[in-house]
């Protein structure tokens, strides 16, 4: 297969030409046009690797459309699998939720359904993407160690972050917004919002460290690549490192994100904080880490197609020196590399012939076609 009158969005720069695929790998390409008459006209879009998605909890999204509604997961996860590939994103990493920030939420009931259908649809080939496993381990809680250790030889596990949403640090190091967020989640007057925000407080104080030594143990030795959340000072930062953390989660100051680039760590930003402009949370702007040099990873979080949107915002952005082939690197190459996923996240002769075209109308992008190992799945 080739696809002709392309702008191909290489490593270090973006050049007009064609690609072709053989046996599901790149197996050219050229800054000439191909005379092929079967040769699919590309109309001048933009050619990029298949996008990497380190931590998104959409599929959660689809085992529980409305409170209370259980959905089956069958149609829960091919629903999944369809929004991802419709946004660009090839290999997926299913963020699940180990423990939780209080006891009977419909996460922890649904934990081992949600992995069974990650596993079992990638199994039998049925995903259009590659889907993979993030545990992300809520620490303030009794259950989440006995939890991470039944699940971390699970097939296609590749993440692992360590979480505290607990009051008066870290996203929440202003109790306030920590009011304003669980409050309105869970919907709890002022009497039981001062219960709650006391017992996880304590939760945090009895669980989180044992849990995060545990859990971050467990990471090294079985090789499994181990990411920080929520960090907002050096020592924070610090720790973090000498955990083994690869990847440094939604740093929420300017200060941890340097720390983390000081200590090695890839700075992973949420692409949702791009699109509007700024944190949801009030912390620190990706737009403005961008500016820094200091964003190494887009996640679309809780937003799959804001991906795509975050690329060209950040490559059109004149406060930063991104090149479009840099703005790509955040949701392709640098992701595949902070996993070790050598054999995808660039255009290069060889690699996975995972791949998006890209299209612009009005000034906005959007996903026209994507491949996945060479076959079209969009």
């Amino acid at each position: 297969m080739i696809i002709n009158n392309v702008n191909l969005v290489l490593a270090e720069e973006t050049v007009k030409g064609s690609l072709e695929i053989k046996d599901g790998i790149i197996a050219s390409f050229t800054d000439n046009p191909s005379q092929l008459p079967q040769a699919l006209d590309a109309e001048g879009g933009w050619l990029m690797p298949g996008f990497i998605e380190l931590h998104t909890d959409n599929l959660d999204k689809f085992f529980t459309p409305r409170p209370k509604v259980d959905w089956p997961s069958h149609s829960a996860m091919s629903s999944h699998d369809a929004l991802m590939v419709a946004s660009g994103i090839t290999t997926v990493l299913d963020a699940v939720a180990v423990g939780d920030v209080r006891d009977g939420g419909h996460r922890l009931e649904n934990l081992q359904k949600m992995i069974d259908a990650v596993i079992n649809s990638q199994q039998a080939g049925l995903n259009r993407a590659e889907h993979r496993l993030h545990l992300r381990c809520e620490l303030p809680h009794e259950s989440t160690l006995p939890l991470f250790e039944q699940l971390m030889h699970k097939p296609g596990l590749s993440l692992v972050s360590l979480m505290d949403h607990s009051p008066g640090q870290r996203q929440f190091a202003t109790p306030q917004k920590y009011r304003e967020y669980y409050q309105g989640k869970y919907q709890m007057n002022d009497q039981e919002m001062e219960l709650f925000q006391a017992s996880q407080i304590a939760n945090s104080r009895r669980w989180a460290q044992p849990n995060r030594q545990a859990i971050a143990a467990h990471c090294r030795e079985l090789g499994i690549a181990l990411a920080s959340h929520d960090d907002a000072t050096a020592d924070h930062v610090s720790e973090s490192k000498a955990l083994g953390s690869v990847i440094a989660e939604f740093p929420t100051t300017e200060d941890a994100a340097r720390a983390s680039h000081a200590h090695g760590l890839q700075v992973l930003m949420g692409a949702p904080n791009i699109v509007r402009g700024g944190s949801h949370s009030g912390n620190v702007a990706a737009k403005h880490l961008a500016s820094l040099g200091l964003l190494d990873i887009l996640s679309s979080d809780y937003y799959p197609a804001s991906l795509m949107d975050s690329v060209f915002r950040i490559a059109m952005d004149d406060n930063n020196a991104f090149s479009l082939s840099q703005a790509v690197a955040l949701v392709t190459r640098n992701p595949a590399s902070a996993l070790g996923l050598s054999d995808r996240g660039m255009i290069a002769e060889g690699k996975r012939a995972d791949l998006v075209l890209a299209r612009a109308h009005d000034h906005h992008h959007y996903v026209q076609n994507v491949w996945r190992q060479g076959i079209q799945v969009f």
